[in-house]
């Protein structure tokens, strides 16, 4: 919740620090690069710490983090405090695979992590709405300190419930390296990128899209925005159980959903049914995505948890990045609804790909 907060409070935030909401925005910029790096690296930084007190002291990071956003007097501090919360998320994502598998059976890993999951899909659905009506009777930073007693609340429950885990397999770059010299895992990484790069690029850009396409105006997108969410909060939940039970349809299924929304959206968003069906289709798909390419991680490569599940989720925050960067040049230099067409395509490809390669990683 606390990383979707800034996207409905940035002009209130903007406006009580006296900056510009470009300059409030880069919160959600030093946010990102922070977990790609903490994704990539706290394996290889922490590579023989006990995993219960890593994700505990991660989530007391993000409970921080929104107490100083909370109190902050000025950008900067507001900044490093989003940077801190940043290294929490990376983290906690990295290592949500390597926790779940030592505290589940191995048949149960997808479900272990729809689980997991699911506070994505959720915050999708809620932080945003949320955000702007008590932000409207709290302030800004009244929904901050939200944020900060939710994690205090999952601080409490964690440190009461996760058992001792130690790393089962020696960490630091030289695992990382030794997990990066794998064509399979290269080229299910390329596929994972291809796969959020496409879904961004559409999504970030989903507004002037379909106010190209149809006479839907701002509440009308709203409410889209609210069936892609509820779409994705039932995606989530059914990802687990088919990926337990047969993870190469599933790796299929879920991109294949996603993009082919993107082009029902493009084809039939002139009506209003067409844009249902697109965005419903959309979000089932997609909220499928994160526990799929996180379970074809651990399935490639179950020795070495940590460092694949860091490099998944480095790769998904530079795909968000890459969509964004593309979708905007496909907006202005062909057309609003553009990203859609050339996303949802490849989206599919992604999805196409990846489910190639468990072949040959089970080979």
């Amino acid at each position: 919740m606390a990383e979707f907060l800034p996207a409905s409070l940035l002009p209130r935030i903007a406006e009580d620090l006296g900056v510009s909401t470009g300059a409030a925005g880069q919160s959600v910029t030093v946010t990102a690069a922070a977990a790609v790096l903490s994704a990539l690296l706290l394996s290889a930084v922490l590579p023989r710490a006990d995993r219960r007190r890593v994700m505990t002291g991660l989530t007391a990071l993000a409970a921080a983090s929104s107490v100083v956003v909370a109190l902050a007097p000025t950008l900067a501090v507001l900044l490093v405090a989003r940077l801190l919360l940043g290294v929490a998320l990376g983290g906690f994502w990295a290592m949500a695979a390597a926790m779940a598998a030592r505290l589940v059976p191995a048949d149960h890993l997808g479900r272990a992590l729809t689980v997991i999951n699911s506070g994505v899909a959720l915050a999708t659905v809620v932080a945003v709405p949320l955000g702007s009506w008590l932000g409207e009777v709290w302030g800004w930073r009244g929904v901050f300190w939200l944020g900060a007693g939710v994690a205090a609340l999952a601080l409490v429950v964690q440190a009461a419930t996760l058992p001792r885990v130690t790393p089962t397999v020696t960490g630091g770059l030289g695992a990382l390296g030794a997990t990066l010299r794998s064509g399979v895992v290269l080229l299910g990484l390329l596929a994972v990128l291809l796969v959020f790069g496409g879904h961004f690029s559409g999504f970030t850009y989903v507004r002037p899209a379909v106010e190209s396409l149809s006479a839907v105006g701002a509440g009308g997108i709203a409410a889209l925005m609210l069936v892609f969410g509820v779409a994705g909060v039932l995606g989530t939940a059914l990802s687990g159980p088919l990926l337990d039970r047969t993870l190469r349809t599933g790796l299929l299924a879920f991109p294949a959903l996603a993009g082919a929304g993107m082009l029902v959206v493009h084809s039939a968003g002139g009506s209003v049914v067409g844009l249902v069906a697109g965005v419903t289709l959309w979000g089932l798909g997609f909220g499928g995505v994160p526990t799929a390419v996180l379970t074809w991680g651990a399935r490639t490569r179950p020795h070495r948890l940590e460092q694949i599940g860091g490099l998944v989720v480095t790769v998904c925050n530079v795909g968000i990045a890459v969509g964004g960067v593309v979708g905007g040049l496909l907006v202005d230099a062909v057309a609003p609804s553009a990203p859609l067409l050339v996303g949802g395509i490849v989206v599919v490809l992604g999805g196409v790909l990846l489910t190639g390669l468990r072949r040959r990683g089970d080979a």
